[in-house]
């Protein structure tokens, strides 16, 4: 019988399914807007420093936002870089670390149209998993079960799935300290705001997370925070914690932003402010820093409760505002807001501040930006410009968006409160729009 060579399509169909049966950020169903790739590269560049434990799958990552952006030559450096971290986190030259790398790069590969570098990508993924099984055939590695939670926690989707997967990784691999406290931290993520106390069993695992991971000063400056809003006394534990923050301020995940909450509800704005512009002296060019020192100066202008705040401290906060939004350009509407507010504040920008808000009413904005917008905007109009009924039909249009975040909750709070009271012309306008209003 005659052997008949496999023909050109055949092969690049056979390649085709390899490719799509690897786990790995091209077969995750990772299709976030331009927008969202953009806010989270801004994000990964803050927390991608040295001595990061998450730093190959944040190398990872960028490099597949990279290639999504329409570069793929960064997308490979990143890829190369994130195998590098994993060797000198990893203390080794290969493992199963790497089966999610080595699958971006056979994808990146493909696309770029050089099949055989993907096909010896492919090759090396095979030989990976063939010296590393999963525990068994329906399961993945617990590596792998780890960087997909960690990766989907980013594009924040089903909550559900990402515990799960953080679950099953870390009954295969319990010593897996980061594992742990990233599971706890994403099921904490819901409880950001400051009227939402965590949950009892939740709280504990962070408790539980905090003890074996007593390095990590983010989780110990969100745990704190956590135990002040039940209603402990942290004051002291607090400056304590803060000290060792100015000492280690090498990322985001350094804890800076969460002490800094802790200090404005439970210790005071003053010294939030100095403890930010303390951080900042020390380093004076480093872009997250100057974003928290921003944010404390926003605090005092806008929460203002011991007086006027001066016109100096004022000018200084717009002009730091200023330069995060130039430092932040893909992360810059929530700033733009701010900004916005901060002006507001100010003896001479209420003009200033009114032309902003209506360049962001006039921008093309997701339904999920839009609704904070409008309830940024209603508040504004109410406080600073006492127009309670242009501010409740702002509200109105934020609830509107059947987007289910807390800006929608906080503005259907606010009608019905207005509802409820009977006090303004627009009651019973209100109470009908309640009542039509759709669900999420």
């Amino acid at each position: 019988s005659f052997l008949f060579p496999i023909s050109a399509a055949q092969s690049q169909t056979t390649l085709v399914s390899k490719l799509e049966a690897l786990q790995c950020h091209f077969t995750w169903d990772l299709d976030p807007s331009k927008k969202k790739l953009l806010r989270l590269s801004d994000m990964l560049v803050d927390i991608g420093k040295k001595g990061h434990c998450w730093l190959g799958h944040i190398y990872n990552l960028r490099g597949f936002i990279q290639y999504k952006l329409g570069f793929p030559e960064d997308a490979q450096s990143f890829f190369n870089k994130a195998a590098e971290a994993f060797r000198q986190m990893r203390k080794a030259d290969d493992g199963p670390w790497l089966v999610v790398n080595y699958g971006n790069l056979a994808w990146l590969h493909h696309h770029l149209g050089d099949q055989a570098e993907s096909e010896a990508y492919l090759s090396k993924v095979e030989a990976l998993m063939k010296k590393y099984p999963s525990p068994s055939q329906d399961e993945l590695h617990a590596e792998i079960y780890a960087e997909k939670a960690w990766t989907l926690m980013k594009f924040s989707t089903d909550r559900e799935l990402v515990a799960d997967y953080f679950q099953k990784a870390i009954r295969m691999q319990p010593d897996m300290v980061e594992w742990n406290t990233s599971h706890v931290m994403g099921l904490a993520s819901g409880f950001d705001h400051i009227d939402t106390v965590l949950e009892a069993d939740i709280l504990e695992k962070m408790r539980v997370a905090k003890e074996q991971d007593s390095e990590n000063l983010y989780l110990a400056a969100y745990y704190l925070e956590q135990r002040a809003k039940k209603g402990e006394r942290v004051e002291d534990e607090a400056r304590e914690l803060a000290g060792k923050i100015l000492r280690n301020l090498l990322s985001s995940y350094n804890g800076m932003k969460a002490i800094l909450r802790v200090y404005r509800h439970y210790v005071s704005i003053d010294e939030a402010v100095d403890l930010a512009e303390e951080a900042l002296e020390q380093h004076p060019d480093e872009r997250y820093l100057k974003r928290c020192a921003a944010l404390t100066l926003r605090w005092k202008i806008i929460c203002f409760s011991d007086g006027r705040p001066k016109q100096s401290t004022i000018d200084r906060a717009i002009s730091l505002q200023e330069e995060v939004i130039s430092l932040y350009p893909h992360s810059s509407f929530v700033k733009k807001i701010e900004l916005a507010n901060i002006y507001a504040k100010s003896n001479h920008g209420q003009a200033k501040a009114e032309q902003m808000y209506q360049e962001l009413l006039n921008s093309d904005l997701e339904p999920a930006d839009k609704q904070l917008l409008y309830n940024q905007y209603a508040k504004y109009l109410n406080f600073d410009r006492q127009d309670q009924n242009k501010s409740l039909k702002y509200h109105m249009k934020a609830a509107e968006i059947t987007h289910q975040s807390f800006y929608r909750g906080n503005s259907i709070k606010v009608l019905e409160n207005v509802k409820n009271k009977r006090r303004n012309s627009m009651w019973r306008e209100i109470e009908e729009f309640l009542e039509n209003l759709q669900e999420p």
